[in-house]
């Protein structure tokens, strides 16, 4: 197949490409805003058509959460004007789009795990554009796979990760929100979930995917000092009230991914498991 990579250059879209030379069969196009505008439908058409593309994996996306609050053009733009016009360009074609999608579509008031088909209720312009990009391509491809995903971190990018390593070498002491409670997801077990689903098929719906497990922010970092061999940072646990933020944080965004490991019959990494493998490449990274 002939797959299109937007996004190409985020956390997501860098994992993907380090597994492409894994999946000779098909052939991956990877683009970013260099390479392809995709808040432009001519530009997209165009580029679908002249590379006979069977399949799009949309990584791109307006992730900014508080700038989203006043970039609110762009945020919908990127967000939720823009995975319509590459589903439609692909359902031309008569193929797929994986759109990636997060926890925020949900305002976080649960107490259990939400599932794929429960109602969402975001309560940001983030969340409300990322839900908004959801409906757009569902209604424009039949052949759309929403997978929404939380806590993202890789070695690529800016991320929660690399900062907390940073921090936790230059301070003596880190104050973190203890009462917003979620998993981690390691873009690199995301990605190769991607390809599994492009490797037995494209099944449509709404699924859920993050690692195993269940933590607050204040417990990821103090795993991520510990797994870093940070032990010179004291972390002070604090309410979400003492760090107030432009936009709102769903205060419990654990998922349930047994929709996604039934169908594709995986079994998913837990959370500390992966924290670890990417420690320990941003470690060696760095020596």
């Amino acid at each position: 197949m002939n797959i299109l990579i937007t996004g190409c250059n985020g956390q997501l879209g860098s994992e993907l490409r380090l597994l492409e030379p894994g999946h000779p069969e098909h052939q991956f196009f990877n683009t970013d805003v260099a390479e392809l505008d995709i808040t432009d439908g001519e530009a997209i058409n165009r580029f679908v058509t002249d590379n006979e593309i069977d399949g799009i994996v949309n990584c791109a996306a307006f992730t900014a959460v508080d700038k989203a609050e006043e970039s609110v053009a762009l945020c919908e733009k990127l967000n939720a004007e823009a995975p319509e016009l590459l589903a439609k360009a692909i359902q031309s074609r008569g193929g797929w789009l994986i759109q990636i999608s997060t926890d925020y579509v949900f305002d976080g008031t649960n107490h259990t795990p939400y599932t794929p088909d429960e109602p969402t209720c975001p309560n940001s312009v983030y969340g409300r554009t990322k839900l908004e990009g959801e409906q757009r391509a569902t209604a424009s491809c039949q052949r759309t796979m929403i997978i929404r995903t939380a806590w993202l971190y890789s070695t690529f990018g800016n991320n929660f990760v690399k900062t907390m390593m940073r921090l936790g070498r230059e301070r003596s002491e880190l104050g973190v929100i203890f009462d917003q409670v979620g998993t981690p997801t390691y873009a690199h077990d995301l990605a190769q979930v991607i390809m599994t689903a492009i490797g037995q098929g494209i099944v449509p719906g709404a699924y859920h995917f993050s690692n195993e497990g269940v933590i607050s922010w204040y417990d990821f970092t103090k795993a991520i000092h510990r797994l870093a061999g940070i032990d010179g940072c004291h972390v002070r646990p604090l309410h979400t009230s003492e760090y107030p933020t432009p936009a709102a944080r769903p205060h419990y965004s654990v998922l349930d991914k047994t929709k996604i490991k039934q169908t594709y019959g995986i079994e998913i990494p837990y959370w500390e498991e992966s924290l670890r493998v990417c420690i320990e490449k941003l470690n060696s990274q760095a020596q």
